[in-house]
């Protein structure tokens, strides 16, 4: 059963950096696309940033494009989501979720799609 620990979660002030990681144990992500999804206190599920299963396909919300950067280390059995130029608006609960895939380089914001997820980590962005 994949499971996943996530952190790097806090309080930063505007502008500020973190970065998110999505630690799995239970199974290998080689055979998995990943995705960071996020919900803000009533707001809907959204997609933030996914990646392929070989790391070559991304995809961003227009949102976070040019300030957030999703990566993946096999090695570790990680994903990383790096966030700079924090706004208050990115303030959420951040999901990773993961979705097997055949395609390794299929990426998706479908939420239905993606079967494991992590418990959240709180990101607020605030001065």
């Amino acid at each position: 059963q994949l499971r996943f620990v996530e952190s790097g979660g806090g309080l930063v002030q505007p502008g500020g950096s973190l970065r998110l990681s999505c630690a799995a144990s239970g199974s290998t992500l080689d055979y998995f696309a990943m995705c960071w999804f996020r919900q803000a206190p009533g707001k809907e599920l959204t997609g933030v940033s996914c990646i392929s299963r070989s790391g070559g396909s991304t995809n961003y919300a227009d949102s976070v494009k040019g300030r957030f950067t999703i990566s993946r280390d096999s090695a570790k059995n990680t994903v990383y989501l790096q966030m700079n130029n924090l706004k208050p608006e990115d303030t959420a609960v951040y999901y990773c979720a993961a979705a097997k895939q055949y395609d390794p380089d299929y990426v998706s914001f479908r939420e239905g799609e993606y079967d494991y997820w992590g418990q959240g980590t709180q990101v607020t962005v605030s001065s």
